[in-house]
């Protein structure tokens, strides 16, 4: 299959950085694998587990064309959606077939009559090609199929139509074909959910050792191996990244890696499985060109500022599976760095005030969250008793949403918005309880706990008139991705240095009950139709009050869009409230006056300034004041 490539494959323009005939010698990596796909070769599964950057779509084309050409049969290929099916055969399929005669020869035009050529099949001499999604049952039972491509496996859908795992559904499709072949392709994402972790497993699990240009000895490219120097103000430097060898311990520049890469081998580091050969290649072989080591550094030195960036290095960049560290967030080690400040007092760099509120049959729960740019400080945990039905308990509640703070600068900060919670027994009544205090941004809301849901979606108008019809101006219920805010709640919580992006900020006259409740909720793994799928779970007797009021406050921030806001909006709102800018106009105190005589002194008119009204910024808050009072 690579010889057949490199006398006949074409790349487009359209769908490649680099267009033109192909070359497997500038992916030299990619040769194993293609020619495990060969018809020939005995391989029957190929499992390919990779970073981005390094050419695997194209192989997998490659494929599909070879087959075409050399081998035909009937072949089937999946993506997550029929969408992005569609989306793959005109972009890649498409060009790949009009600009080679070895492909256009034996598919009809499209446009001709009863072609056989549409943008889901391709009927060919001697066989058949169907596209899909992996989200179309039907679309999964629709053939046998000789050759199955199964690409981004990981973005596939647990279940489909309710009929299973849509991997084994079509799996199954290739058992009438003795040497049938598939090619698993995709990058990882989660380590215990991971489909194509666990192809890779099944496999001989290779890895590509290339070797050193000083010493010749062969080993693996790992992000471990990348070294980059600091400047004098402990600044990174990412264009001096180099690879050090583990063998002799010299600097590997990444110019050679050309000559590295094309001197590589294969190598399995897993139980023999002459059937399956499974790869993994992170994006550190990407040829020169392409991605770099400089980049990749600059993509790392990024990724620290949050986990879930650090899932997209370690998935995108390592090709590897993110393992998970939420369940390893320690109640006891968050309380002991608990800070020596009082509840209820704010403290400098305290910039906006969100609250958060559990609705509880006997009680509100509220917390009061303090942003900066980077990191949460937790002001105040307040509990209010009374049923929430009866007015002076309500009245308990505004009152403490609408006082004012005072800040150590001297200004009175005031709670610009919180979310409520109306999934309880008084659902009416915090509808109309927040009607009424929609211009300070309090929102009535509700968990939605459907995996990878943002933090907060659209309203839905929840008044109605006597005619059926949503009011205008009638209260709304906001939906909260509670899946999604637990997670980055429990990533900031695993951060330990206080100066790092997202440290959240404690009080030590917080009681253990607050720790227990914020921690008290795991990632756990249950199965739907012999898949692992993963969801939040707590003892059943176990209190979770205060994980919730944290979410709505995190709500809270986001209805704001404050997650939105540049570096320059946070500076200009910190120079507001608590100004660094020194006072120009006043009197050094070691200088001594004078003071005038009294013919000296000039009668001094003074003019009432002309009151300006104030305009809403952009932002939506007011200039000059809006974040305090």
């Amino acid at each position: 299959m690579s010889d057949w490539a490199d006398e006949k494959r074409v790349l487009n323009k359209r769908s490649s950085s680099e267009d033109g005939q192909w070359r497997t010698s500038r992916t030299p990596f990619l040769r194993d694998p293609m020619n495990d796909l060969s018809e020939h070769s005995p391989v029957r599964e190929v499992t390919f587990m990779k970073g981005v950057q390094i050419g695997g779509t194209e192989a997998g084309n490659n494929w599909i064309g070879y087959i075409i050409d050399q081998a035909p049969g009937p072949f089937m290929v999946i993506q997550p959606t029929v969408d992005m099916g569609k989306r793959w055969s005109r972009q890649r399929l498409a060009p790949m077939i009009e600009d080679m005669d070895c492909l256009n020869t034996k598919i009809k035009p499209a446009r001709a009559r009863d072609s056989g050529n549409t943008t889901l099949s391709k009927e060919f001499d001697g066989g058949l090609g169907i596209i899909t999604g992996a989200n179309s049952g039907s679309g999964l039972r629709s053939m046998p199929t000789k050759y199955l491509m199964k690409d981004e496996l990981d973005a596939w859908p647990v279940n489909v139509d309710g009929e299973g795992d849509p991997s084994e559904i079509v799996d199954a499709r290739t058992t009438t074909y003795t040497r049938s072949k598939i090619l698993n392709i995709s990058t990882p994402t989660e380590m215990e959910t991971s489909r194509i972790y666990k192809k890779y497993k099944e496999g001989d699990q290779r890895k590509y050792h290339v070797p050193c240009p000083h010493c010749e000895e062969k080993q693996v490219l790992d992000f471990e191996k990348l070294h980059w120097d600091k400047d004098e103000h402990g600044e990174h430097m990412p264009e001096t990244v180099v690879m050090l060898c583990e063998n002799c311990g010299k600097d590997i520049p990444e110019h050679h890696k050309t000559w590295m890469l094309d001197q590589g081998e294969w190598i399995p580091t897993g139980p023999a499985n002459d059937l399956h050969h499974s790869y993994h290649l992170p994006s550190f072989y990407s040829p020169l060109g392409w991605m770099s080591w400089v980049d990749i550094v600059k993509k790392f030195i990024s990724s620290k500022k949050s986990r879930s960036l650090l899932q997209v290095f370690t998935n995108l960049i390592e090709g590897m599976p993110f393992e998970d560290e939420t369940n390893k967030v320690d109640r006891h080690a968050i309380q002991e760095r608990a800070e020596d400040y009082r509840l209820g007092e704010l403290q400098w760099g305290d910039l906006v005030l969100t609250a958060g509120t559990d609705t509880q049959p006997d009680r509100f729960e509220t917390i009061v969250l303090a942003h900066t740019m980077t990191s949460i400080r937790v002001v105040d945990y307040k509990i209010i008793h009374g049923d929430p039905d009866d007015k002076a308990t309500r009245q308990e509640l505004d009152d403490y949403l609408r006082a004012p703070w005072q800040h150590p600068s001297g200004k009175q900060l005031v709670i610009q918005g919180g979310g409520v919670d109306s999934g309880g027994h008084n659902t009416q009544t915090i509808y109309d309880f927040c009607r009424k205090l929609k211009r300070r941004h309090i929102i009535a809301v509700k968990g939605h706990s459907q995996r990878w849901k943002q933090i907060i979606g659209k309203p839905s108008k929840v008044d109605v008139s006597i005619k059926g019809k949503a009011i205008t101006n009638g209260a709304e219920l906001w939906m909260v991705g509670t899946d999604t805010a637990k997670l980055q709640i429990y990533n900031r919580l695993g951060v330990t240095d206080p100066d790092a992006d997202g440290y959240i900020h404690f009080s030590k006259d917080l009681p253990t009950e607050f720790y227990e409740q914020l921690t008290v909720e795991k990632l756990s793994t249950h199965y739907v139709n012999g898949y692992p799928v993963r969801t939040w779970s707590k003892p059943a007797s176990a209190r979770n009050e205060v994980i919730d009021c944290f979410v709505y406050a995190l709500a809270a921030f986001y209805h704001l869009g404050l997650n939105r806001w540049r570096p320059a909006q946070w500076r200009q709102l910190e120079e507001k409230i608590q100004p660094k800018t020194p006072d120009l106009f006043a009197v050094p105190e070691n200088i001594d006056q004078e003071t005038p005589a009294e013919e000296e002194k000039m009668p001094v008119k003074t003019k009432k300034p002309r009151a300006r009204r104030r305009k809403p910024s952009r932002s939506g808050f007011v200039q000059g004041g809006g974040m305090y009072a």
